[in-house]
Parts: structure tokens; sequence; C-alpha cells
């Protein structure tokens, strides 16, 4: 369980506090004016913090070295040695930054020089036969294995799907507050209505669920969606709809700080908010239609698992849903697919994708290989990116243009 939010924690984060894989163990040799240096790096993450270790080998004589300053930004890691040369403690700095084929290594010694070399991942055989091999960096999660569904159905977006265009009519983008029963206190809600929005017509409404790492102003932070929606419904490549943003962190101190991921639990609380609560909330203040044909729900990692675990356990709730890049909160495939015959017949569209570079693709997949099994309607879109905030609007982008309208559209 420890284990499992830890990587919940980690699967929705902002870009920028991403990190590639690099746990495990790791083997380079510098040559350095002592001689050839081996080095077999061991890396582990705690709590949060990255641990760094070794064992290096100078003309077969062998040292235990403990890393001090261990860091990992993305794809760059950084540590240092502490070691004495000549009655000199000297600090080696070792910078390396994480691509496809290694690590690419900078050691600097002090003033004396700098060496270069690749740190290579060491595998187990076991390991090896159990995972497959390992396709790219694949961030965190797991090795990526894709199989002969994992395609990409629709094309990058074109250019400039989110810029503000000034000849076009434009919606509202309104932070409000409604009262929470569930979790007993006063809670937000970030809300788009289209442009011409009126109360003499009934509007069908998105759910759009954000990560563990976000807020109800994620989405606005990743794919200004006021912009989004503008554009697609100018364009007519989308019906006019109210986008209803909450914080899916259903518990009294909601905000994203301290330890995120103490803060699993209540993402599972949500369910109760979300039904009693939210929905409540946006029909008693807003003209919508309040029948399950005319709701939607979608979501992004952490919110992509609510998605699907709160919409195939509500099918009387939402007709259509959409999960981008589900993290592991994703119940098992059998659980959410447990009844086809139902699914089939009360959905009108389950929207599923992840990056191919996502180390969190083997949920997604799973899912989707549930439905195909029992022939049940579905898009599964694999695209070329990560576990990041351009596959999350792109496939948004997507999604919204199937939503509230027949099949065939």
């Amino acid at each position: 369980m420890k284990n499992l939010i830890q990587l919940l924690a980690i699967a929705a984060l902002p870009l920028g506090a991403l990190a590639a894989d690099v746990t495990g163990s790791w083997k380079a040799e510098f040559d350095t004016q002592i001689g050839v240096q081996k080095y077999t790096f061991t890396f582990a993450v705690n709590a949060g913090e990255l641990e760094a270790k070794a064992k290096a080998e100078t003309d077969g004589e062998s040292r235990d070295v403990e890393f001090t300053g261990a860091k990992l930004d993305e794809d760059t890691i950084t540590f240092v040695e502490l070691r004495k040369i000549q009655d000199r403690e000297i600090a080696i700095n070792f910078t390396g930054k994480v691509e496809d084929e290694g690590i690419q290594f900078t050691r600097k010694v002090g003033d004396f020089g700098s060496q270069q070399a690749v740190a290579t991942r060491i595998v187990a055989a076991n390991q090896r036969a159990a995972n497959g091999p390992r396709r790219g960096r694949g961030g965190f999660g797991g090795p990526i294995q894709l199989g002969p569904d994992d395609k990409q159905v629709f094309p990058e977006p074109p250019a400039g799907i989110v810029e503000k265009r000034e000849d076009i009519a434009h919606g509202k983008l309104e932070m409000i507050e409604y009262d929470s029963k569930t979790v007993g206190t006063t809670r937000k809600l970030n809300v788009y209505t289209p442009p011409g929005y009126t109360c003499e017509n009934k509007y069908p409404v998105l759910y759009l669920l954000h990560g563990i790492g976000g807020d109800e102003t994620e989405w606005e932070r990743f794919a200004t969606p006021d912009m989004l929606f503008d554009n697609l419904i100018a364009d007519g490549k989308a019906v006019p709809m109210i986008v209803v943003m909450p914080n899916g962190r259903a518990q009294k101190n909601d905000r994203a700080e301290g330890n995120v991921m103490a803060s699993a639990p209540a993402f599972a609380v949500f369910e109760g908010d979300l039904l009693n609560d939210v929905i409540p909330a946006i029909e008693s203040r807003y003209s919508v239609s309040s029948d399950r044909v005319h709701r939607a729900l979608a979501g992004l990692s952490m919110g992509g698992g609510q998605t699907l675990n709160f919409g195939f356990g509500n099918m009387d709730k939402f007709a259509w849903i959409g999960g981008f890049s589900s993290a592991p909160n994703t119940k098992a495939p059998a659980e959410l697919v447990s009844d086809p015959a139902a699914i089939k017949e009360q959905m009108k569209l389950i929207y599923l994708s992840c990056g191919s570079k996502d180390g969190l693709i083997g949920i997604s997949q799973g899912v989707h290989a549930q439905l195909k099994e029992n022939d049940v309607p579905h898009i599964w879109n694999v695209d070329g990116h990560a576990h990041d905030p351009t596959h999350w609007r792109n496939n948004l982008y997507y999604f919204a243009q199937k939503l509230f309208k027949p099949a065939t559209q």
C-alpha cells in the first residue's frame, strides 16, 4: 500500500516535478588520471528522497562509496563523493542526464579535471524474463511494453488549439463556491460557461478531474480549457457545454501541499462529494440538462482513475467517460468491466488514452484489453507523449469533439 501511494503521488505532479526512473543498479567506467575507475551505482527513492551509493574499483581495489546531496530533477541526477586524495578531502561532483541509452555522467574531481562516461542499467536475468525489454526511459511506473493495439488513432492537433482568438465569441471562466456536506466545509469549483450562455437553453455538462498534485486550477494551467472550448465551439467541432473543474481531493485542507501522498485516500472520498454535492450545486446554479445522457466525466492521471472508477460505477449518472493516462488508483479491469452488457447498453462513449513514453501505460492497457475481450466499443489512443500536459491537452481536444453527439459524428 505504501508503494502504491508513493506512485500515485508521483503520477500527476506538474510537469516540472516529474522525474525519470533511475531506481536500481547502474555501472560505468571513468578513465581518470589514476586509471580506470569502475562504479556500480545503486539508486533508490525513499519518502520522496533520492538515495545514492556505489561500489567503486580501481586497479583491483574496491571501496564502498556513500554519496551526499543526491537529487533528481526531471531527467538530471546529481550527487557528491567526498574522497581523501593526498591528505586533502576532495569533492567529486557527479552530474548525469538520463537518456534512452543510459545516464550520461560527468565526473568532476575538484579542480583537477573531469571525465565523461555512460552508466548502463544492470538488469537481472529473472527481471528481463518477467518484464521484457525496456523501451525508452518510461519516466516512472514501470517498463513500457507496446502491443499491436497501442497506436495513435488521432493525429497531433494543429497548432494554436489553445490560443485566444479575437475574431470569435468567448465564454466565461469563473471560480464559485459550494457547500460540501461530504467534506463538511465550503469548497471551490472552476466553471466554464460557453459563449452566449443563456438560461433559456439547457446545456450538457463535462466534469473534468485533475491529478494528485493539482487542484481545481490544474486544467486551467495545463490546457487553458476556456480557450480550447471557445475555439472548438466557434469551429463547430464541439457542442456548447459547461465544463466543471472541481477539486478531487475531498478533505478539509484540499490544497496540494506538503506530503501529497497522504491525500490519496481523499480522492476516493470525492465520489460522494461529486455525486451528492458538486452535481447538485451545478444543477441548482446553472441551466443544465440533468439526465445522464447530458453528463460526462473525464480526468487526467489520478483523475483518470477516478473517472473510470466513478463512471463505470455510476452509469445511471454518466454516459460519457474519458480516462487520460489513468493512475494506479484505477480499479482492476475485471472489476470495472463487471457487466459488459450493461456498459454496452448505457455508455455513449468510453475514451482511453496514454502516451507511449508513459510508465503507467500498463494500467490503461489492461482496461482496454478487458473492454476489447468483452466486445465493448471504446476509443484507445496511444500517442507519442509521456505522462505530461501535452498528452492531456491533446486528448481533451479530441474527447470534447465526441461529446454529446451521435456516435457517427
